[in-house]
């Protein structure tokens, strides 16, 4: 069930350029009507941060990682275009990916309410690689709704305007006597026009310059309104079309027999002809790391892989293990800077085990080489490096190949990576045919991207009833920042609020990391060890370690103080609008009932991405319970409840924006209770479903809310990633609560290896599991 609070309206804030919701865009030189938005530095530059608070700002504080995303796509904004055809139809190719976050029909949404056109009557597709929009196609961090808001309601506007004016010229009327409903523009002496039949009138055949207001939020009719997903019904009969669904001439199913490491590579394939003349069986070439297999189905490319005999050079990992890795983490651990006071201080470390993104659609590509031009088909997230990557790749010009977005069936970070689409290109490239490349589940958990393994360490000292430091010493495998967000901080290294040669990493924590606590000295720092697993940013990238460890020593603290946790919070909170979300949900959620002994209440806070949110989650953790619930799984904790309270700056759409926090509160839970990898001899040993093991049914609350605030803004907040952080900390604060001790190794359950590893080869036996090393 989820609740949306009305929005009581707040006045709008003052614009900051060209009078009030006034805004420059352009409309385009085109047959019909085109038109982009050009939006100004101060216009998306960030507020000015509070600065009488007892803990200096950090730098997430005064400018975040959306920030750097707004600027970075500042100067490209005018190249994307709202157009309106002789048929009366808005069309917008989004330089976004939707991966099932409901970004599509949001933007449809923002064409909807300044045009003035029905839903159903505006379509958005996703655009090819635009290398020319630089930094303004990347898919990440919150920010497609940031950043895209403003100039799609421009370009709306001015097309609006536009189709105005065109009517007015034709009729010899002043604009003023004009207005549009549904699609028509009319006279108020009872005349009317279609847009479409407006639309080469209203078209410039050069590129003017044109200033449109934007609607003012107490006239909106479709923003801010709960809307229904406009591909849910294709979504849910099937005919919604992913990479695999493409029809492509000649591009047949082709699967790659993996390395028994992460990143060996074919030496020899002693049986390739043999295999190469299996039923169905077109092509067997070595590629990069692995060997493709093209197939007249993928079933028979399964055959043929199970067949083959390879022999393997070493990959880059080769003999790392959980045990392995965590000892170098806690070797590579930065020292605090403020010592403990006698007893007055806290001292706690957190581990926190691999994890997979493990969207639901594995990786999966098409790709048509052909000597001196390639096209590629794949859901990316940052499509412009991945055509110049797989150009350069190919030994081809970037104008000579051409990438497709195409719809993703999730992607939780995946998706900013194109290793699908590399591979579908090499093998096709090398077969000399167009092939269509899907990565088996197993492929996605052992050779696909993971969230890598980290240790925090967290010192707070407190005396005399105020905290005086808190210190956060956040160690990780390294993480890859090599699909775009890496070359948009060096290319706006001089704007960012942070000092020092910084790595990538180091620059992305610093920009997503702050606490919201008033805790006297506050640093959080990341140090990373160069180990080579193929790792990513997962869903809300840092922020789930790091919130989760600050939210259980918090408890701790308000334990030490004699204080209820929510009321701690609350004195220590710098921020109103987490302390009205905090609010919030202890009314709603009955913070402080009873409740059985083995069963808890936890709550965390967390602001990112401009936004604000609070969980409130309830857990069983009564072995009886377990044992009767899950009598052939994983044994473990179920939450049983769960409220989300959400303050999102404005909700676009408060519908989507509950199945967002829905997504995030499950994959919370997932973190904190089962979701992990267990690494052995330089590969995960996850292989399936049957051993990952995701929030299932019987760790899914079976009571949910969410409560969307009223809105605090005029803008909206990042939202795709928010519930995460908050969900995990949430439910590892009800955890040590229900069972009486702070956890420190999530998730809880890694320690029991309740699954027998699929083979890493089909010719070899299954791994033994005697003798797995666990680091914690």
């Amino acid at each position: 069930m989820a609740h949306h609070v009305p929005a009581e309206q707040p006045p709008e804030p003052e614009p900051r350029t060209l009078g009030r919701r006034r805004f420059l865009g352009f409309v385009l030189a085109a047959p019909t009507l085109a038109v982009a938005a050009q939006i100004g530095v101060a216009e998306l530059a960030p507020g000015q941060a509070e600065a009488s608070i007892p803990s200096l700002p950090q730098p997430e504080d005064i400018f975040d990682l959306g920030d750097l995303q707004n600027v970075a796509a500042l100067p490209t904004s005018g190249l994307i275009t709202v157009g309106v055809g002789t048929d009366g139809r808005a069309s917008f190719a989004v330089p976004r990916a939707e991966v099932g976050q409901g970004m599509t029909t949001a933007v449809a949404m923002m064409i909807a309410e300044e045009l003035d056109l029905p839903l159903d009557r505006i379509d958005v597709t996703l655009a090819d690689a635009r290398p020319e929009l630089l930094m303004n196609q990347l898919t990440g961090g919150s920010n497609s709704m940031r950043s895209i808001y403003t100039p799609v309601r421009t370009a709306a506007a001015i097309a609006r305007q536009r189709l105005l004016a065109a009517a007015a010229a034709q009729w010899g009327v002043p604009v003023s006597q004009l207005t549009t409903a549904a699609g028509t523009v009319r006279h108020s002496g009872g005349r009317q026009a279609s847009y479409g039949s407006l639309s080469k009138a209203a078209a410039s055949a050069t590129t003017i310059s044109v200033v449109a207001t934007l609607k003012a939020r107490s006239e909106f009719k479709v923003l801010g309104t709960p809307q229904n997903r406009l591909d849910a019904h294709a979504s849910v009969t099937g005919t919604k079309q992913f990479t695999l669904d493409i029809d492509v001439p000649n591009a047949l199913p082709t699967m790659v027999a993996r390395p028994p490491t992460i990143n060996g590579t074919p030496r020899t394939i002693a049986n390739a002809a043999q295999v190469k003349a299996m039923p169905g069986i077109t092509d067997v070439v070595a590629i990069s790391h692995g060997v493709a297999v093209r197939g007249r189905t993928f079933g028979q490319c399964i055959d043929a892989i199970r067949a083959l005999k390879v022999t393997w050079g070493p990959g880059t990992v080769d003999g790392e293990s959980d045990a392995t890795v965590f000892k170098k983490l806690k070797a590579a651990q930065l020292p605090m800077a403020v010592p403990g006071l006698l007893d007055q201080y806290i001292d706690a470390e957190f581990t926190f085990a691999a994890a997979s993104n493990s969207p639901l659609e594995t990786g999966a590509a098409i790709a048509d080489v052909r000597p001196d031009r390639a096209e590629i088909w794949s859901c990316l997230k940052v499509p412009i490096v991945a055509q110049e990557d797989i150009a350069k790749q190919l030994g081809l010009p970037l104008d000579a190949v051409k990438v497709h977005v195409t719809q993703g069936g999730g992607s939780f970070g995946r998706h900013l990576f194109h290793d699908a689409a590399a591979e579908a290109a090499e093998a096709s490239q090398k077969m000399g045919k167009p092939v269509k490349l899907m990565w088996s589940r197993t492929d996605d958990f052992r050779q696909g991207r993971i969230h890598p393994m980290c240790v925090t360490r967290v010192r707070a000292t407190y005396l005399l009833g105020n905290v005086l430091s808190f210190e956060q010493r956040h160690t990780s495998v390294q993480t890859e920042f090599s699909h775009g967000l890496g070359e948009m901080l060096t290319a706006f290294a001089s704007r960012l609020p942070i000092a020092g040669n910084l790595s990538f990493a180091e620059s992305i924590f610093l920009l997503s990391q702050s606490s919201p606590y008033n805790f006297g000295v506050t640093t959080q720092l990341l140090n990373e060890i160069p180990l080579k697993f193929n790792t990513g940013s997962m869903r809300n990238i840092y922020s789930p370690n790091v919130v989760t460890a600050e939210e259980l020593v918090v408890d701790q603290l308000a334990k030490k103080f004699g204080k209820d946790p929510v009321a701690f919070r609350r004195e220590f909170l710098k921020d109103d609008r987490l302390r009205a979300v905090l609010d919030k949900a202890a009314q709603v959620g009955n913070w402080g009932r009873a409740m059985p002994a083995g069963t808890a209440q936890g709550i965390a806070l967390h602001a990112e991405y401009r936004g604000a949110i609070a969980v409130l989650v309830e857990i069983d953790c009564r072995p009886e319970t377990v044992d009767r619930e899950i009598p052939d799984a994983v044994t473990g904790p179920r939450v049983t409840k769960a409220l989300v309270v959400v303050d999102p700056g404005f909700a676009i759409n408060p519908r989507g924006l509950e199945a967002q926090m829905i997504g995030g509160l499950n994959d919370g839970i997932a973190m904190c209770l089962t979701s992990s990898v267990h690494i052995k001899d330089g590969i995960p040993l996850e292989g399936s479903w049957d051993n990952y093991f995701y929030t299932r049914e019987w760790n899914t609350p079976p009571e949910t809310q969410v409560v969307v605030m009223p809105n605090t803004s005029a803008n909206p907040s990042g939202a795709g990633e928010l519930a995460v952080a908050p969900s995990f900390a949430a439910v590892a604060c009800a955890y040590a609560r229900a069972v009486g001790k702070m956890p420190t190794s999530f998730p809880v359950n890694h320690g029991t290896l309740s699954f027998e590893p699929l083979p890493l080869q089909p010719s070899t036996p299954p791994s033994p599991t005697d003798g797995l090393d666990h680091a914690f």
